[in-house]
């Protein structure tokens, strides 16, 4: 018998090893998978949901994209996409892990690559983005630069970026990323989206409830908290495993 536990995982991407902790259930395995994306810039991880989910029997992985939390390369949205998707790959590829029971969750801006990803691979069946970002809505929006301040704000634990590059990757990219005209991909897939209603960050008006109205199957929540979800964690791990387990 195996035992649960923590290991690290690497990710290569962009030419770079990427530092991840793959999270296992006990048993033999394999085991369905979750990919669990981190928003900008990581200050919330959501280990907690890392760990509620082994408990419940998934492998789950959360790692750092490039430029990120001493990871070497650059920060770039376009890169986080990237890094996304070779996560996925990889840990596909891992044997202890059931390659067609994969669903990806994001939180914030790991909502926006989450989406995008799952949209980008027909042949991942679900995906979840908790209070996610919206880039695409944001980088078309009247006035993109009233994000470069906050931007700014939260660059330490990155590197090779600006608050100004990264509204003007945004704003380049932004027809092509608005979340909402994803519908069409994700139609036959399973959707869980979870706002919250006093999200400073990602304001449900502009991020949430759009994607409620733009995917019509999907199964969506919004809570009464913050963009963190702070006093509702663990009704989103409840929501998070009821859409897992149906």
């Amino acid at each position: 018998m195996t035992y649960a536990s923590t290991t690290t995982f690497t990710v290569s991407s962009g030419g770079h090893e990427l530092p991840g902790v793959l999270h296992l259930f006990a048993g033999d395995g394999p085991h369905p998978a979750v990919l669990l994306l981190h928003g900008f810039p990581g200050w919330e991880r959501n280990f907690d949901l890392a760990h509620v989910l082994r408990r419940a029997g998934y492998a789950t992985l959360i790692f750092h994209y490039r430029g990120s939390w001493g990871a070497a390369g650059t920060w770039a949205w376009s890169n986080v996409l990237e890094d996304a998707a070779a996560a996925v790959e990889q840990l596909r590829a891992d044997p202890r892990v059931d390659a067609t029971r994969l669903t990806v969750i994001g939180h914030s801006m790991g909502g926006f690559a989450a989406l995008q990803t799952v949209a980008a691979d027909p042949t991942i069946p679900a995906v979840v983005s908790i209070a996610g970002f919206d880039f695409g809505a944001a980088g078309t929006a009247p006035d993109p630069d009233q994000y470069v301040e906050p931007f700014d704000g939260d660059l330490l634990p990155l590197q090779g970026t600006s608050g100004r590059a990264l509204v003007d990757e945004m704003v380049a990219h932004g027809p092509e990323w608005r979340l909402a005209d994803l519908a069409p991909q994700l139609a036959d897939r399973r959707v869980l989206l979870i706002g919250a209603s006093r999200d400073a960050a990602a304001p449900p008006e502009q991020h949430h409830l759009p994607l409620v109205e733009a995917y019509k199957n999907a199964e969506h929540h919004l809570f009464p908290t913050d963009h963190a979800l702070a006093s509702h964690r663990e009704e989103l791990a409840e929501a998070v495993l009821a859409f897992l387990k149906a």
